[in-house]
């Protein structure tokens, strides 16, 4: 029987888990996509973790899905920067993050550097960090942002993301940063790539109407908006953007395939 989807693009934070839990009906959602052979990829734009990590995040929580089947911001810069031959680079983010960049052969390092990468590196990113990205930019090396956040919700409330620092390399620089995270059509790209199908035979489920369902559609990619997570119906009806459908939760996924 012809199904009508090749495979399944699923964000991470606020689809298949919410608060440190599993949203209820993931685990089901999930063994449908298997039992069915529906191929997936789970993706997340958060920039402060390896994919290894969220793995075992997500392991925890009783969902098993491996490493390898996790894409991020992270993931899609190391690929584009060693498709450049750009290996020499600065690299902003957390510390943790540096290993999705060593796995794909990009060295740490300082000084003369072929690229300036900027995520969330919470407190490293000081005067000096900064102030050496800034000469890095100034000498020639091209800026690449993980993500542009404003801000996330951190366990003590809302603290700032990548954004505002990208922000201020781009006005003391004068460039315009290259963005491979959400919603750039370079990241639903590359997730295209690593799941092996084209986006009109792919669904995506988020739970951000810009970042998730805008960005999806830029590609050609139906989107389908759950009402977890980020949800919230004046966002939406504001928004502007017409999601391929809206369903309360990911349990409700397995009636739309």
């Amino acid at each position: 029987m012809m199904r009508a989807w090749d495979g399944v693009l699923l964000d991470i934070d606020g689809v298949i888990s919410e608060g440190g839990r599993p949203v209820a009906g993931a685990g089901d959602a999930l063994a449908f996509l298997r039992d069915e052979r529906i191929p997936f990829r789970c993706i997340s734009n958060t920039t402060r973790q390896p994919r290894r990590a969220i793995a075992d995040r997500l392991d925890a929580m009783g969902l098993a899905i491996p490493g390898a089947d996790i894409f991020t911001p992270a993931v899609a810069a190391a690929a584009l920067l060693a498709g450049r031959s750009l290996t020499h680079c600065m690299l902003l983010v957390a510390d943790d993050t540096v290993q999705d960049f060593e796995a794909a052969g990009i060295e740490c390092a300082a000084g003369a550097v072929d690229a300036v990468v900027v995520g969330d590196a919470g407190e490293r990113m000081r005067y000096r960090a900064m102030n050496e990205a800034f000469r890095s930019i100034l000498d020639g090396a091209p800026l690449i942002a993980l993500e542009k956040d404003r801000h996330w919700r951190d366990a003590d409330g809302l603290s700032l993301s990548a954004g505002p620092f990208v922000a201020a390399l781009e006005y003391a620089t004068g460039t315009t940063a290259e963005l491979v995270g959400k919603p750039s059509p370079a990241f639903f790209a590359r997730a295209l790539e690593a799941l092996g199908t084209a986006p009109e035979k792919t669904l995506m489920v988020g739970d951000d109407i810009r970042t998730d369902i805008a960005g999806a559609q830029r590609c050609g990619i139906r989107a389908v908006l759950v009402k977890t997570g980020k949800y919230r119906g004046d966002t939406v009806r504001n928004a502007g953007v017409a999601p391929y459908a809206i369903i309360n939760s990911i349990a409700a996924l397995p009636g739309l395939l």
